[in-house]
């Protein structure tokens, strides 16, 4: 890997194009490098992933909205849709896939200096795929791309320091990886990145309060508006350049201002793009820092014994979960047993009371609307509380994967005054934890996710499609949609007429 400096320069400074981060990004792009085998293993456990949590949102009404926006486009050699037959605009596919992909909060993570949901790079790259004809070789190449540019992002660039959305690394990574996947010159996706970068920017709002189905469509968002930035490179126009760099670009207004310094790592020339290796996915649909405190609570359960007899309960953590996600974010929606499902999954007060009383993380039930209004849910929520732990926030940074930890420290007082303690660094489902993913456990999730939703020998169609993804041949890549079956389309609930 190689250290890149990046920074704002002077519109008067030489800079020369090749030392813009934009223009480095492209050039890993296209570089012909071949992809690990391990590499090429997670990317299909990925595909069938996002299929798993596509399947359990299909019906959820944003889903809905956003996929008859999707078939209002109907194309001749276009892209399929999640769930139903037809073909489509690639950019409207990859923009209600990219929905129900991200509905749940339950697909993967990579977190670092920023946080981020790299599959959501998936639904526009095998969009455009099914579009061009490319075959399952491209996409795995296009994906490498994809991963290993929004994570090396992740790992350089904090944007929620700045109050700027996650996808803004989005944009960038997905304009590259279908740089790759479509074989484009270096001055072709450097404009595309340009141009994806400049129109994916957004402050983190939609994270922050009271949560709205806006969190599951901002990054399908990006990921449209990327396709159609590639579109644009291709005919030959141009972005706004230097983006990051610029006296008026990224850096200078909306991240650290004219004098802040960022060290972003990329490949260098002729090394593979490993990067997918250092993200995970979840075994439970919420928050990633939410993953272990839920681990954890199922854990001390047994140990507590009857909720009702706490007193209190501190959450021992890192500044991102405290100040996100627990009670340094001072966000009073998130003890309200009325908030949206968005609110609710981004409050690990919330999530730790109902794993620790239920001993179970239930994508439906658990945020139930009754569920969540239960009053001895809402006594024991309204007792727990987070604090930041300079320990915790040093292992949530730490490059070492050893002690990179998502985790936290869990101390229970009881009526008695008797105090229980644990913690948990990952969750059991990381590849440090106490059971691991790997693809017995992602097609398992695809069963679970997909049983009384998509037909058995739909779900083994599918399965046999996206497991031999490397031998898919051009124009094949259509196979990895997945048929719903009808009465489950059916039951989807009325969404209102728009403009479309």
């Amino acid at each position: 890997m190689i250290n890149h400096e990046v920074r704002t320069r002077r519109s008067a400074e030489e800079f020369p194009l090749s030392e813009h981060l934009a223009y480095k990004i492209a050039q890993v792009a296209a570089d012909p490098v071949g992809v690990p085998d391990e590499t090429a293993e997670m990317i299909v456990n990925r595909i069938i992933d996002n299929a798993a949590v596509s399947a359990a949102s299909v019906v959820r009404r944003p889903v809905v909205s956003a996929r008859r926006q999707a078939q209002t486009r109907p194309v001749a050699g276009g892209s399929t849709v999640f769930g139903v037959d037809g073909s489509y605009a690639p950019e409207w596919a990859a923009w209600a896939n990219g929905v129900a992909v991200r509905e749940l909060d339950f697909h993967d993570t990579f977190l670092a200096a920023e946080y981020s949901h790299p599959g959501d790079n998936i639904p526009a790259l095998v969009a455009v795929g099914q579009r061009v004809g490319a075959d399952g070789a491209d996409l795995i190449r296009g994906l490498a791309t994809a991963y290993e540019i929004q994570i090396d992002l992740v790992k350089g660039m904090c944007l929620h320091e700045h109050k700027i959305d996650h996808v803004a690394h989005l944009g960038p990574s997905v304009a590259a990886g279908l740089g790759t996947m479509l074989r484009l010159d270096v001055p072709t996706i450097y404009q595309a990145v340009g141009q994806a970068l400049h129109l994916t920017t957004a402050t983190r709002q939609s994270r922050k309060g009271l949560i709205s189905s806006w969190k599951a469509y901002a990054p399908a968002h990006a990921g449209k508006i990327a396709v159609e930035a590639v579109d644009r490179a291709m005919r030959g126009e141009g972005a706004p350049s230097p983006i990051w760099e610029g006296e008026d670009g990224v850096i200078a207004w909306m991240l650290g201002g004219p004098e802040a310094r960022y060290t972003v790592p990329l490949p260098a020339p002729g090394e593979a793009k490993r990067a997918i290796l250092d993200s995970y996915t979840k075994e439970h649909s919420a928050e990633y820092q939410s993953q272990a405190p839920i681990d954890l609570a199922r854990r001390m359960r047994d140990r507590v014994g009857d909720p009702s007899q706490i007193a209190s309960i501190v959450l021992h953590t890192s500044h991102h979960t405290h100040y996100v996600i627990g009670t340094g974010s001072n966000d009073p929606q998130k003890f309200d047993p009325t908030a949206s499902r968005e609110t609710l999954d981004h409050s690990v007060m919330y999530i730790f009371a109902v794993a620790l009383q239920d001993g179970e993380w239930d994508h439906e039930r658990s945020y139930a609307p009754e569920r969540a209004a239960r009053p001895d849910t809402v006594e024991l929520w309204r007792k727990i509380s987070t604090v930041e732990d300079p320990e915790w926030t040093r292992r949530y940074h730490s490059t070492d994967p050893n002690e990179k930890a998502f985790g936290a420290r869990a101390v229970i007082t009881l009526a008695s005054g008797e105090v229980i303690e644990d913690e948990l660094a990952v969750a059991d489902a990381h590849p440090l934890g106490a059971r691991p993913f790997a693809r017995d456990q992602y097609l398992a999730k695809f069963a679970r996710m997909a049983e009384g939703v998509i037909d058995p020998a739909e779900q083994e169609r599918f399965v046999a499609a996206a497991t031999g993804l490397a031998d898919l041949p051009a124009g094949g890549l259509d196979a990895l949609n997945v048929r719903v079956l009808p009465d489950v389309l059916a039951s989807a609930p009325e969404t209102g007429k728009g403009i479309l």
